[in-house]
């Protein structure tokens, strides 16, 4: 480079001075356009200046592209982190307005990340936003199993009535008091498949609510655990046969199915009940087409009969009596995954209960069922109602 420099320098040392003027000669300005940087300075001009005259013409190039434009402003003091329902609402309901609880700053693992929920079928639902309620102080139940209600099984131990009459049922229900307010209880299902999600319902749901496993579940057992130490009482699922069996839905392994035999409806029942202990009971997940059969429904009852085990459907099945104790539900909370559908149909449950002295409602896990779930349960005391585990609306036949 500064050999190249030196070389101008010398071959410039003899020539005579360029003539003063204000016009450059024509022969000495066509040999400055010819040179390279020249070039490319004014192509590049006359680049910017064809795209200056097609704005000017034409109007803005992207004016038709979304866009969007945020004022950022930088607060002094640390804003309050958004609630559950600003967070799958932008805000825009406020449908929580009238109910207590505040989210706190430290979410946790069981709030921190978006929750991705497989469902048994291999089935994903993305659940957007962490659940933000505050978390629920333990109120813990005995821990499982409890002695002289299980025994042995093929594939693991089996709840079964102590010699001396207590079931499990009973023993691994959450002890309830009526306070003789209208009573409402609400069952959150789904629960095990996905960790953020079953660590919100555990900690963020009042020890009242009664939560549902799904027995496929990795480490049920310690996710059941950890629900009894918290105080939940809990319920199993038990997959069984729905229309589209199995080309469009199918619940998974272990379904009982409408056409099965007696023996091999208890041959499924002991695997699906053998997979934990300290449940309660179980819940049906699906089932519209094992339900008309008489032989399947039969068999599946006289199981949890022998076993001393309850048994509250979706309220898909409630003319089938049968179990231990029974119930079914009055509604389910969730159909429609929006705040101010699960609002509705939450306060439409509240006020059966004041019409008729309880009502009991079901939900899946979804972080919006869970966060919906908490703030309802906080004003229920204020506004007249008693919270009570599930199984404090199961009825004993012939009671």
């Amino acid at each position: 480079m500064f050999a190249k420099r030196q070389s101008a320098l010398a071959a410039a040392a003899g020539a005579p001075p360029a003539p003063k003027g204000p016009f450059m000669p024509v022969q000495a300005l066509k040999s400055w356009l010819r040179k390279p940087p020249v070039i490319v300075g004014a192509a590049g001009a006359l680049l910017v200046l064809a795209v200056v005259l097609f704005v000017v013409v034409l109007g803005d190039p992207r004016a038709g592209v979304p866009s969007a434009r945020v004022a950022l402003k930088r607060d002094a003091v640390a804003q309050t982190p958004p609630t559950g329902l600003e967070a799958f609402s932008m805000g825009a309901l406020d449908l929580y307005q009238d109910l207590t609880g505040t989210g706190d700053e430290a979410l946790g693992e069981a709030a921190s990340g978006e929750a991705l929920i497989t469902l048994p079928d291999g089935a994903t639902i993305a659940g957007g936003a962490p659940v933000a309620a505050p978390r629920q102080a333990a109120s813990p139940l005995p821990a499982a199993p409890i002695a002289g209600l299980s025994q042995p099984g093929p594939n693991g131990p089996l709840p079964t009535i102590a010699p001396d009459g207590r079931t499990p049922a009973v023993a691994y229900a959450r002890p309830f008091r009526s306070n003789g307010k209208p009573r409402v209880a609400l069952i959150v299902g789904g629960l095990g498949l996905n960790a953020v999600t079953t660590r919100a319902a555990i900690e963020r749901l009042p020890a009242e609510v009664t939560l549902s496993f799904v027995p496929y579940a990795d480490g049920l057992q310690g996710w059941i655990d950890l629900a009894r130490a918290q105080g939940h009482e809990v319920l199993i699922e038990i997959p069984m046969e729905p229309t589209g069996y199995p080309d469009t839905v199918d619940p998974g392994p272990q379904t009982l199915l409408a056409a099965s035999t007696p023996d091999e409806i208890q041959a499924r029942m002991a695997w699906l009940l053998g997979r934990a202990t300290g449940y309660f009971g179980v819940t049906n997940y699906l089932g519209d087409r094992f339900a008309p059969s008489d032989a399947g429904m039969n068999a599946f009852l006289a199981v949890l009969r022998q076993r001393g085990l309850a048994f509250l459907d979706d309220g898909s099945m409630r003319r089938r009596p049968g179990a231990f104790a029974r119930a079914s539900a009055d509604r389910i909370v969730d159909e429609t995954q929006t705040p101010a559908a699960i609002m509705g149909q939450l306060n439409a449950l509240e006020a059966a209960a004041k019409t008729r002295g309880q009502a009991l409602g079901t939900g899946f896990s979804y972080p919006v069922t869970v966060e919906a779930a908490a703030r309802w349960t906080a004003g229920l005391e204020a506004r007249g109602l008693q919270l009570a585990p599930a199984s404090a609306i199961t009825a004993r036949p012939g009671r």
